[in-house]
């Protein structure tokens, strides 16, 4: 599948799971390739359960409508985020889900990919990274961005203690969608 000329990416969860920091991530590294990208993300407090999500709309020009409408490349990290998205995922759509924490995956014309991203996550000593895994998984499904292109944006981005640790991550989603 190529990727089309303008396309938008939701990555979907709950508080805390780092989708916020993720979709900024993901946002530096296609305005690093020239491309214009809106990012907008909704966040409920993890305490009470809530969801959140970070959209991405990125175009070769300066967006029409900075939010999402129609989604191409979804990340669902768990059962609570499947509603957000329900009626806005394309058909031809690239669907990433985990492979534990989402039981019931979502249906229609697109194709899911249920992977182990949060325990290859705990495999490297840290959940916490489980959102630069599925960047890495993504971007190897989709073939929006390419591993090097996502790594320099995570060494803009993330401070020196955890670079290493990102890195790390991204590359073992990255090399999920490989095998």
């Amino acid at each position: 599948m190529s990727t089309p000329k303008d396309y938008e990416i939701r990555l979907s969860g709950t508080g805390g799971q780092g989708l916020g920091l993720g979709g900024k991530m993901l946002a530096e590294a296609l305005c690093s390739k020239g491309l214009h990208v809106a990012q907008s993300q909704s966040y409920e407090p993890t305490s009470r359960g809530g969801m959140s999500r970070s959209d991405l709309v990125v175009t070769e020009q300066t967006a029409d409508y900075p939010l999402a409408t129609g989604l191409d490349y979804v990340l669902i990290l768990n059962d609570r985020a499947l509603s957000i998205s329900e009626g806005m995922i394309n058909d031809n759509a690239v669907v990433l889900v985990d492979e534990e924490l989402v039981t019931i995956p979502p249906e229609g014309s697109f194709k899911v990919h249920a992977l182990p991203l949060s325990r290859t996550a705990i495999s490297l000593g840290n959940l916490r990274v489980t959102n630069v895994v599925s960047l890495g998984a993504l971007i190897a499904l989709g073939k929006f961005c390419s591993l090097e292109t996502m790594e320099a944006a995570i060494r803009r981005i993330t401070p020196k203690k955890y670079a290493q640790m990102n890195l790390d991550a991204v590359r073992a989603g990255y090399e999920l969608v490989q095998h």
